[in-house]
């Protein structure tokens, strides 16, 4: 009995100790918050005030010590994010996680984001390149002051499979590279250009066209009304600022395109979702909503805008909250400006000065073309003629492991990516018999926007600094890529809208499929001109309402084929017009009710089908709980969650058949598909021979009964205990070890799961796919409503919290108020910082 107490105790003790231990190291990388620090690199004393969720607001006496001190508190909270995107976006993951990223690096390397992000901080002025390089200075201070787990704790996990990994100092063309992985996310119609190609194996072309409607125009609205800027037979274009094309070649010699050629591309699909998904999954509802109402619509006179982009959900939040201050305004301190901005860039992306405020959503032009290649040796036909490829041979450092070396090509469009994988490699192998053509070596070239030096980089300080319209614009002007939707409103009572970007003009096609690379008659002929973009200032509405719908009638300059289809912008559209109907004038709080509104219009669009139906059995039941529902796809909604179960059934019913990526995710696109299919109810596309089923009446009424008893299989038999939100949940999955396969590491990082109400393209854009289950994948990373009349009445979220370290009392604070739909008050100006001010640290130059 002595040794089993003894036992006993020495087990208690070693699990104290174990547990101190623990605690101690979770809380050693814990930033300072109080109390002073020195800091080398600052001229002058640097206030930094939190509030309870420890968003720092910033005030200093030059721009320099501004950014110094925003590289500092960055580095405080987010350094692991920060030094993982850096890996993420240099091709160097395997430095840190070993030979199982190796692929990922050689797809980057291929691209050259880093190389790219060089070119950028090389040709930026002399202003905004020392502001990248004073926020490089102040990461680097605080390097200077730890290491290891003092940095954070995803540092004492790595050690243990990479022990002797130390990050390296920090630099500008790091931050700038962060825009390539952006660029890449938001990345438009690459997806649908393929999914198109596929579909066109294995259907006519009426019925892929049927499967990619045209953006449906007299139903839906465009962001400026229709109003596109004129264009003319003679449109005017901007040269590419690259152009590489003077090879003398031989067009009449070129090959016509083959038009079954897109055989080939049976499997680039697939490799393509295979990359990394940088900020969350690809899909139709990666979009954003984004609105401004004009004074004569609000209670207080001024302009009101509301924000939520929508991406992909990764814990700590893509976006960290900061205000960025000079504590006067004169010509050496510039910034006063509070928003969202990134772990590593400095500036704030979307936000609000002491002017302006202003929005972001995916304007999704399309900016990114592949094309086969006839390759030979070291070189490619173009015209006729053999033209060298260009090649550059690339080192991957492999923990643990020898180096890689990749060899990359590039045709003078841009690289091959088929070097990159098998699959990538099994297209161009596919080709000469599924396109009658003859044997040889074919490639797959990608040519993209981001792949040319651009200035984005310098467009955030332009922003952050504007202060009317004619600002506003001139920094939308560099806002080249990834190209979006830039909504506008100032304290002098105006709003508007401006679409920038580097937008190409083809030379033939619309961008829609792939083409043949080996013809000088296809390709970019240049860019559209700043100009020529959809623009507009105080329009008559009075309102502006951009969700990745089209920007402007069909008439305008060619921006994309593939807008979002506008579900999202006619429901918010819709909310605005009842409320001005109503004779209600707007306030802080009723745009934030309109960002959570939950209706969702397919399910208005089935319901009155549905109700005419003559059925019995399950399906009946089905009905009967469908007949009093109002189409809301509420939290704990039984009719909501019985009925994306029975989408989610009608879609595999409808289209299970289809090549598997090109199968419905059920977004806006299956929104438009299906709903105009409703209309057609003896299209074959109704008929499924193995279920015995034809006819839309009997396709519905077979999906409502499947769905009654997988229900009552995931939910219980009682339809009264349903709920949307116990299929819907939201898993907070750390970006680099939440989904490591080891479960106690997937614990200290990840938070959730979160039941959720919305959907796809819903207002409340939480959206599913519907090829994977009910599972939230795309999430309001964000929300925010500025007044423009009290900027302390503006109001404000984010995903997670202000800290990137787990257990820190900032990591997730957020995510339940986020979940449940409410904002926290946005302090601005000096005194409400200071009256909401829970820690102060000062910043003061070393020595």
């Amino acid at each position: 009995m002595r040794f089993v107490i003894g036992l006993l105790i020495t087990m208690l003790v070693l699990a104290v100790v174990a547990a101190g231990l623990g605690w101690w190291t979770v809380q050693r990388s814990f930033p300072t918050m109080n109390g002073a620090v020195d800091v080398p690199g600052l001229s002058a004393e640097v206030t930094v005030i939190r509030d309870d969720a420890g968003i720092p607001q910033l005030y200093a006496e030059t721009d320099h010590d501004l950014f110094v001190a925003q590289g500092y508190v960055h580095a405080q909270d987010r350094f692991w994010e920060m030094d993982f995107r850096r890996h993420v976006t240099a091709g160097r993951l395997a430095e840190m996680f070993g030979e199982s990223q190796v692929g990922t690096d050689t797809f980057i390397r291929t691209l050259d984001w880093r190389g790219i992000a060089q070119q950028e901080y090389d040709a930026l002025g002399e202003v905004p390149r020392s502001y990248y390089d004073a926020y490089a200075e102040g990461v680097n201070a605080y390097l200077e002051e730890r290491s290891g787990a003092d940095l954070s704790l995803e540092y004492a996990v790595l050690g243990l499979q990479n022990p002797g990994y130390s990050p390296e100092p920090w630099s500008g063309v790091d931050s700038i590279a962060w825009l390539k992985a952006m660029a890449w996310d938001l990345r438009s119609n690459l997806g649908d250009e393929i999914d198109r190609a596929m579909l066109s194996t294995a259907l006519p072309p009426e019925e892929v066209a049927r499967l990619h409607p045209d953006f449906p125009w007299e139903t839906m609205p465009t962001i400026v009304g229709g109003q596109p800027v004129a264009a003319t037979a003679a449109q005017s274009v901007t040269p590419l600022p690259d152009e590489t094309d003077t090879i003398e070649t031989d067009a009449a010699a070129a090959s016509e395109p083959a038009s079954d050629y897109v055989a080939a591309l049976a499997t680039l699909r697939a490799a393509i979702d295979g990359v990394p998904e940088l900020l969350g999954p690809e899909g139709g509802d990666l979009g954003s909503n984004s609105w401004v109402v004009g004074g004569a619509l609000t209670e207080s006179g001024l302009p009101l805008l509301a924000n939520d982009p929508h991406l992909g959900p990764a814990m700590p939040s893509i976006w960290t909250q900061m205000g960025l201050h000079c504590v006067e305004v004169t010509e050496t301190c510039g910034f006063d400006v509070a928003g969202y901005s990134f772990s590593g860039l400095p500036g704030i992306v979307i936000g609000q000065n002491a002017s302006i405020a202003w929005g972001f959503t995916n304007l999704g032009p399309d900016v990114a073309d592949l094309y086969l290649e006839r390759v030979s040796g070291d070189t490619y036909e173009l015209d006729g003629v053999q033209v060298p490829l260009t090649t550059r041979d690339e080192v991957i450092e492999v923990a643990g492991g020898d180096p890689v070396t990749i060899t990359v090509r590039s045709t003078a469009r841009g690289p091959i990516v088929t070097d990159i994988r098998d699959d990538f490699a099994e297209v161009a192998a596919q080709y000469p018999a599924a396109a009658g053509e003859p044997q040889g070596d074919y490639a797959v070239s990608l040519q993209w926007t981001a792949l040319s030096p651009g200035t984005t980089a310098g467009a955030i300080f332009a922003l952050d600094r504007a202060q009317d319209w004619e600002g506003f614009r001139a920094a939308a002007a560099l806002f080249d890529v990834p190209a979006q939707n830039l909504i506008y409103a100032d304290a002098s009572g105006n709003i508007g809208y401006q679409a920038p970007g580097r937008i190409p003009v083809r030379k033939t096609g619309d961008g829609t499929l792939p083409l043949p690379g080996w013809t000088s008659t296809n390709g970019w002929a240049g860019t559209i001109p700043f100009d020529q973009l959809p623009s507009v200032l105080n329009p008559p509405a009075g309102y502006l309402v951009t969700a990745n719908n089209a920007a402007a009638g069909p008439a305008g300059p060619m921006l994309t084929k593939d807008w979002d289809y506008g579900y999202r912008a006619a429901g918010i559209e819709r909310l605005i017009r009842e409320r001005i109907d109503a004779g209600e004038q707007f306030t802080v709080d009723s745009l934030a009710e309109i960002q959570l509104d939950t209706g969702d219009s397919n399910a208005d669009a089935f319901l009155p089908v549905i109700a005419g139906l003559d059925l019995d059995g399950d399906a009946a039941r089905g009905a009967e709980l469908l007949a009093g529902w109002n189409g809301s796809a509420d939290v704990d909604s039984a009719q909501a969650a019985y009925f994306a179960v029975f989408w989610r059934t009608l879609l595999d019913d409808m289209f299970g058949g289809l090549p598997e990526s090109t199968q419905p995710q059920g977004g806006d696109r299956w929104f438009n598909v299906v709903g105009t299919l409703l209309g057609e109810p003896d299209s074959t596309w109704w008929t499924n021979d193995e279920l015995g089923v034809a006819g839309r009446d009997a396709m519905i009424a077979n999906a409502l009964d499947a769905a009654w008893t997988e229900s009552e299989d995931s939910m219980g038999g009682n339809p009264d205990s349903w709920r949307w939100g116990r299929l819907h949940t939201l898993t907070l999955t750390n970006q680099s070890f939440g989904e490591s396969g080891i479960a106690p590491i997937e614990w200290l990082f990840n938070r959730g799961p979160y039941e959720l109400g919305g959907g796809s393209s819903i207002v409340n854009a939480i959206g599913w796919d519907a090829t994977v289950g009910y599972g939230v994948d795309w999430v309001p990373s964000m929300r925010m409503v500025v007044d423009l009349a009290d900027r302390d009445a503006s109001r404000w979220i984010n995903l997670t919290g202000a800290s990137g370290h787990a257990f820190h009392a900032n990591y997730a604070d957020q995510a339940p108020l986020w979940q449940h739909g409410q904002l926290r008050d946005w302090a601005f100006t000096r005194d409400a910082v200071d009256a909401g001010a829970t820690n102060t640290l000062r910043l003061t130059p070393a020595g």
